[in-house]
C-alpha cells in the first residue's frame, strides 16, 4: 500500500498545495522518537487531531497527547522555512515531498524553495540481543541537505527541543545547563564493566567533540509520573562540537527568532531557572552548514533521558529500587551520551539489519501489506519496555500503557509476547522473572496467578492484600502458555523445574475452572465480565496441555500423563459446549449455547504456538472459513455484542488461517491503519465500520501490537499435527 494524502498550508506567501507521499501508508501517529515508556513522542496524523502527517505545522506529542516540542528551521540564501513543529514566528513551511517509516526508522523528505532538499531520518534503534542498546532511552535525528538545482546554496540549520519533554507538570521548575564533552581518541565501546567520558562545562565553543544541553525537572520525584510522563531524570540534547555551531537557551520566541534574525544563535544561557509554561524556555543548537552544493551535508542530533533507577520493586529481599541497565556500563550520564552519539553508525548498522530482517521475513509471511503493520508495531512495542538490575539478572519491566497504568500486566505481556518468541525469546523470560520472584517469595494471597505487579508505573510493589483486577482464568493460562513458550526455544528446561511448583499450583485452578469458567472478565475486560465464555475456557485448557508438557520435560511423568489426559477431554467436551455445528458455517459461539453469537477465536493460537496437537485440525479449519462470512469494511468484530475489535487478535486468528483468510486480514487491517481517522499511535482497538475510537474507549500505543508478530513467531513452533487450514476447507 501506497498513499498520497494533500494538506493545504498557510504560508507567508499565501495559499499553497504542500503534497507528500506515505510509504507504505499513513498511519495515524507517525513515529518521532519512540524508545521508552517516556521517550515516546509522535507526530499526530489522524483527522481526530492530526494534521494529515506533516512535520511543519504540527507540534510533536507525548503518546498521550501533550506537546513535547521540536522544532527545525532551515535558511537558504537568506529565507527561512520551518520543517519542523508549529512556531508562531515563522509559518514559511517547507515542502514536505514523501515520509517513509521502517521497523526502526521515520523518513522524511522536503523540498525547500525548489533549492535544497532536506532529509531528516529519526532512528530509535531496536536490538533485542543487546541489553548495553537497549537499555538507554535515546533517539536519533539525522538530517541531509544537498542542493537540487544544480547550484551551491548558503544554509543554516537549526533545532531547538522545549522544557515540555521533562514533566507532564507544566507548573513544575525546570533548570539546565549547557556543555561539551572533550574529543577522545579511545575506542568508542565499553572498555570493560565502565565507560568514562572527560566532561567538562564550558560557556565558549570549544571546538571537537559533543554539545549538549541537559534540562530537568528541578524537584526530582523518583518514580513519579504527572500525565504519564516522568518527573525525575535528566534530559540531553546534543550534537557535534564544531566551530559551524552556535547554541543558546532562553525563551522560546527569543531563541528562535535569534536564528530567525540572524541564521545563528548567541552562545549564551538563560540562568532564569523557572517553570516549564513560564516563558516556555527552549534549547537551541543553530549549524551554519556554508555553501551547500550537490554533496549532501549531514548533521546528527541526538535526545535521551538518564535515570539511574527505573522501577520500585516487591522482590524476594522485599521493597527495593532497581537500577536501569545502563547504569552497569557507564559511570556517568556524559559518559552514555558519548557512547551512544558515537555509535550512531553501529547503532545504525544493526538498525538496518533488523529493518531488513523484518522486512523479508514479514513478505514471506503475510506480503506487503503485513509487513505495513509489523514494522509500525515494532517501535511501539518495544517502548513499553524498561530494562533493569544486571546483565546477569535482567529484569524487563513493562509498562501497560492507556487503558491502565499497570506494571507487567500479565494478560498484556502475552499479547506482547509474540514479538519476544520471534526476535529474542530471553526477552520473555527476563519479563516474567519478577512475576515469579513477587509470587514465589509468598506475597500474593491466592492460589491463581496475579493479574500485574503494581497500579502505577514504575512502582512494582504488587498486591499484598490481594486487590487487584482479578482475571484468575486468563492470567493461569496465560502464564503456563508464555513459559513453556521460552523453555521451548531456548531448550531451557531447567526454568521449568524451577518454577514447577507455582506452574502446578496454578494448572490445578485451570484443572478446577477452565472447562466451565465462571462469571469473569478475560484479557477484554472491557467487554464486561460473563460466564461460559468459550474461548477463555480454550486458553485454560490449552493451558492444562501445556502443564503436561512441563511436567514431562521435568521428570514429573505421572503429573504429565494425568493433565494430557484431563486436557484431551476437556477438548473434547468444549467443542461440545461451545461450538455451533449447525450454522450455515459452523463456528465458536461467544459463550457456551449462545447460537446468534460468534467470537475471535484468538486463544486457539497457543495451541499452534507450542506444537501441543491438542485442539483438532477440523476447528481450525472450521474457523477459518468462518471468519471471512463476518468481515465489516474494517475487520472482524471481537465478538456479537460490539462492532469493534482489537488488532492483535485478529493477526493471532490470522496467522492460523488459510492463507486467503490470513490475506483478508492483513489487507482489511492495513487499509484501517492508511485511512483511520484516529489520531494517537497505534490503537489496538478500533470500531470496524467506522474506523474510529470506540465509544468511550480510547486506547494509545499499547504494547500489545507486539501480536501482530504471531505469523513470525509461529516460524520457531515445535512440529505437531497443525497445519495450515486450505482455502476451501470446512469442518467436519
Amino acid at each position: 500500500m501506497h498513499s498520497s494524502h494533500a494538506l493545504l498550508l498557510l504560508t507567508a506567501a499565501g495559499l499553497s498545495i504542500a503534497q507528500s507521499t506515505f510509504s507504505p501508508l499513513r498511519p495515524p501517529a507517525l513515529p518521532i522518537a519512540v524508545k521508552s515508556p517516556y521517550l515516546s513522542t509522535y507526530l499526530q496524523a489522524g483527522s481526530d487531531g492530526g494534521n494529515g502527517g506533516y512535520l511543519a505545522g504540527e507540534w510533536p506529542t507525548f503518546w498521550q497527547g501533550q506537546v513535547t516540542a521540536w522544532t527545525g528551521f532551515i535558511r537558504v540564501d537568506n529565507v527561512t522555512y520551518a520543517w519542523m513543529g508549529n512556531p508562531d514566528q515563522n509559518k514559511v513551511y517547507a515542502n514536505q515531498t514523501a515520509y517513509e517509516y521502517t521497523s526502526t526508522r521515520s523518513i522524511f523528505t522536503f523540498n525547500v524553495g525548489g533549492y535544497v532538499e532536506l532529509n531528516a531520518t529519526f532512528l530509535s534503534t531496536v536490538t533485542p540481543n543487546d541489553l548495553l542498546r537497549s537499555s538507554l532511552p535515546y533517539s536519533y535525528l539525522e538530517t541531509t541537505v544537498s542542493s537540487i538545482d544544480g547550484q551551491e546554496h548558503d544554509v543554516q540549520l537549526y533545532t531547538d527541543i522545549s522544557a515540555e519533554w521533562v514533566s507532564g507538570d507544566h507548573g513544575a521548575n525546570a533548570q539546565w545547563s549547557y556543555g561539551t564533552i572533550a574529543e577522545s581518541n579511545e575506542s568508542n565501546e565499553p572498555s570493560s564493566w565502565k565507560a568514562t567520558a572527560t566532561p567538562y562545562q564550558s560557556s565558549t565553543n570549544s571546538t571537537g567533540g559533543i554539545a549538549y544541553h541537559q534540562v530537568y525537572r528541578q524537584q526530582q520525584l523518583n518514580f513519579s509520573e504527572t500525565n504519564q510522563q516522568a518527573d525525575w531524570g535528566y534530559w540531553y540534547y546534543a550534537t557535534d562540537n564544531i566551530a559551524a555551531l552556535t547554541y543558546q537557551s532562553g525563551e522560546d520566541t527569543t531563541v528562535r527568532g535569534n536564528f530567525l534574525n540572524n541564521g545563528y544563535l548567541p552562545d549564551t544561557q538563560d540562568t532564569k531557572y523557572r517553570a516549564i509554561n513560564d516563558d516556555y524556555p527552549v534549547f537551541g543548537f543553530a549549524v551554519n552548514l556554508g555553501q551547500v552544493g550537490t554533496t549532501a551535508q549531514n548533521t546528527l542530533f541526538q535526545l535521551s533521558l538518564h535515570q539511574h533507577y527505573c522501577v520500585q520493586f516487591e522482590g524476594a529481599n522485599g521493597n527495593e529500587t532497581v537500577p536501569c541497565m545502563w547504569t552497569n556500563y557507564f559511570d556517568s550520564d556524559l559518559a552514555a551520551v558519548e557512547y551512544f552519539y558515537n555509535d550512531y553508525s553501529k547503532g545504525g548498522e544493526i538498525a538496518t539489519q533488523l529493518d531488513q530482517q523484518i522486512a523479508t521475513d514479514s513478505i514471506a509471511a503475510g506480503g506487503q501489506d503485513y509487513l505495513s503493520i509489523t514494522s509500525l508495531s515494532v517501535r511501539q512495542a518495544f517502548s513499553a519496555l524498561e530494562y533493569t538490575n544486571t546483565p546477569e539478572d535482567p529484569y524487563v519491566f513493562l509498562k501497560e500503557i492507556s487503558s491502565d497504568g499497570n506494571v507487567q500486566t500479565v494478560d498484556v505481556i502475552f499479547p506482547f509476547h509474540p514479538i519476544a518468541i520471534y526476535l529474542n525469546p530471553s526477552l520473555l523470560s527476563w519479563m516474567l522473572n519478577p512475576l515469579f520472584i513477587n509470587q514465589e517469595a509468598g506475597y500474593w494471597p491466592y492460589m491463581y496467578s496475579i493479574h500485574d505487579l503494581g497500579t502505577n508505573f514504575p512502582n512494582a510493589t504488587g498486591h499484598n492484600d490481594g486487590n487487584d483486577e482479578q482475571q484468575p482464568l486468563e492470567e493461569c493460562g496465560d502464564m503456563i502458555i508464555m513459559t513453556l513458550a521460552y523453555a521451548q526455544r531456548a531448550n531451557d528446561d531447567a526454568y521449568l523445574a524451577t518454577h514447577y511448583d507455582i506452574l502446578k499450583q496454578w494448572n490445578e485452578y485451570l484443572i478446577s475452572e477452565a472447562l466451565i469458567p465462571a462469571n469473569q472478565i478475560s484479557t477484554d475486560d472491557f467487554a464486561g465480565a460473563l460466564a461460559n465464555q468459550t474461548n477463555l475456557a480454550l486458553k485454560g485448557i490449552i493451558g492444562i496441555e501445556a502443564m503436561a508438557q512441563i511436567a514431562n520435560r521435568t521428570g514429573h511423568a505421572e503429573d504429565g500423563a494425568n493433565y494430557t489426559k484431563i486436557a484431551h477431554e476437556y477438548i473434547r467436551l468444549w467443542q461440545t459446549y461451545g461450538i455451533d455445528y449447525n450454522a450455515t458455517t459452523p463456528h465458536a459461539e461467544l459463550n457456551y449455547g449462545n447460537t446468534s453469537s460468534y467470537v475471535l477465536l484468538y486463544n486457539l493460537f497457543g495451541d499452534a504456538e507450542l506444537g501441543l496437537d491438542l485442539v483438532p485440525q477440523s476447528v481450525y479449519d472450521m474457523q477459518s472459513k468462518f471468519y471471512p462470512t463476518v468481515f465489516n469494511a474494517y475487520g472482524v468484530p471481537l465478538d456479537t455484542r460490539h462492532t469493534y475489535t482489537k488488532v492483535d487478535w485478529e493477526i493471532f486468528c490470522a496467522s492460523i488461517a488459510s492463507n486467503s483468510t490470513k490475506q483478508q486480514f492483513t489487507t482489511v487491517i492495513a487499509r484501517w491503519l492508511d485511512q483511520t481517522p484516529t489520531n494517537y499511535a497505534f490503537t489496538d482497538l478500533y470500531d470496524t465500520i467506522t474506523a474510529d475510537y470506540p465509544s468511550g474507549i480510547t486506547f494509545i500505543d499499547r504494547p500489545v501490537v507486539g501480536g501482530t508478530f504471531a505469523p513470525l513467531a509461529l516460524n520457531s513452533a515445535p512440529s505437531s499435527g497443525f497445519v495450515t487450514p486450505s482455502g476451501n476447507s470446512s469442518a467436519t
